[in-house]
């Protein structure tokens, strides 16, 4: 994980997701704290010879700083997910044709999902990035079990044609990954983390409060016992 920080932004800053996914917004809605969602205009073509994981985190931190530009006074999340078979880039496959060919290329085989993020706050100067990298084990599907798939699910605007919070789960032997909501498209372990250093209490604007320490026990000191107080909000 990479960051900067200049000066801490404001105790509750504007939110501002950089994407227009409704993947990426379902996630997000989770964290139950208000945002507003701006498309970026980001050229995702790859430069010649880019690595998969170079591409998404080059990409998710140009879609943040995109929408900076235009909400410099919140705080933007951008993402990005790349698939990764043998070192080439998957991206989305945009129709059913590439569809088919991405699953057949990927059947049997484990293929690496890398979803980097991107916080940035213009007003602050806080920038910081990271990368999730989800190994996903496809099982050796037939192509009847690819087409009965595409067909149903359709999921041309999904990296590697994986939908994997949907029927796509029926497509897979096994998820390596340690933030589980990677997969779909937005770590966010990683961004709860990313937030809290750009200044956002997450459970407090939520409304929600960390309950009070007490003992299991009444205490048989003579002396009175403070309450100890909860520790920093996630």
């Amino acid at each position: 994980m990479t960051a900067s920080a200049v000066t801490p932004p404001s105790p509750t800053p504007r939110l501002v997701l950089g994407s227009t996914s409704p993947y990426r917004r379902e996630l997000l809605q989770r964290l139950q704290i208000p945002f507003d969602a701006a498309a970026p205009r980001v050229d995702e073509t790859p430069l010649p010879g880019e690595a998969p994981d170079a591409l998404a985190r080059r990409l998710a931190l140009a879609k943040a700083r995109a929408v900076a530009a235009d909400h410099p006074d919140a705080v933007v999340i951008g993402s990005d997910q790349v698939a990764d078979l043998d070192g080439q880039p998957l991206g989305k496959p945009g129709d059913h044709e590439r569809a088919v060919a991405q699953l057949q290329a990927m059947r049997g085989r484990t293929v690496i999902f890398h979803t980097a993020l991107a916080v940035v706050c213009e007003a602050t100067g806080f920038c910081a990035t990271d990368l999730a990298r989800v190994e996903v084990r496809f099982r050796a599907l037939g192509d009847d079990e690819i087409e009965a798939y595409l067909r149903a699910e359709q999921p041309y605007d999904c990296a590697g044609s994986a939908k994997a919070e949907g029927l796509g789960i029926a497509l897979l032997d096994a998820i390596v990954s340690d933030d589980p909501t990677a997969l779909i498209g937005l770590p966010l372990i990683r961004t709860c983390q990313l937030l809290r250093q750009a200044g956002l209490q997450l459970l407090r604007q939520a409304g929600l409060q960390l309950p009070a320490l007490h003992p299991a026990h009444p205490s048989t000191s003579s002396t009175p016992s403070s309450t100890p107080t909860s520790g920093d909000a996630l």
